[in-house]
């Protein structure tokens, strides 16, 4: 369903997240429908806890797998740079935060909520719009 939907480009583009699955990345999609509004904690569950779940694979040192390389590959050469960009951040972050001892729930709803912002930004950035003109006709 993921493959041939209306969210298939936003799909394909959060998949090179680590963390988010194809399943992750078509709930997500789902969940949000308007990227414009993103989730917050009024949001829904099943969205921030898909957040969440994929937040904890950013623990780990930053090896892609072949998974995740191959969701890569089916991303533009823009939104795969920009997912990589992500996924090192992420881990730097959670390095960081094992480093000052922070509590591990914590740092992860931490990077959890950044993640929140990784994924609406590839959304935003591949994003075509109509412009004012057209929508005042």
């Amino acid at each position: 369903m993921a493959a041939d939907s209306a969210f298939t480009p936003d799909v394909t583009r959060l998949g090179c997240l680590r963390g988010v699955s194809t399943l992750t990345a078509f709930g997500r999609a789902v969940e949000i429908g308007d990227w414009q509004r993103l989730t917050t904690k009024t949001g829904t569950g099943h969205a921030r806890r898909l957040l969440i779940e994929a937040a904890w694979d950013h623990r780990t040192r930053y090896r892609p797998g072949v998974e995740l390389r191959r969701r890569q590959g089916k991303a533009g050469p823009a939104a795969q740079d920009r997912g990589e960009r992500a996924n090192q951040r992420l881990h730097a972050r959670w390095v960081s935060f094992d480093a000052r001892d922070k509590r591990p729930v914590v740092a992860n709803t931490a990077i959890a909520r950044e993640l929140a912002g990784w994924c609406w930004s590839h959304y935003e950035q591949f994003t075509v719009r109509p412009s004012r003109a057209t929508l005042d006709l």
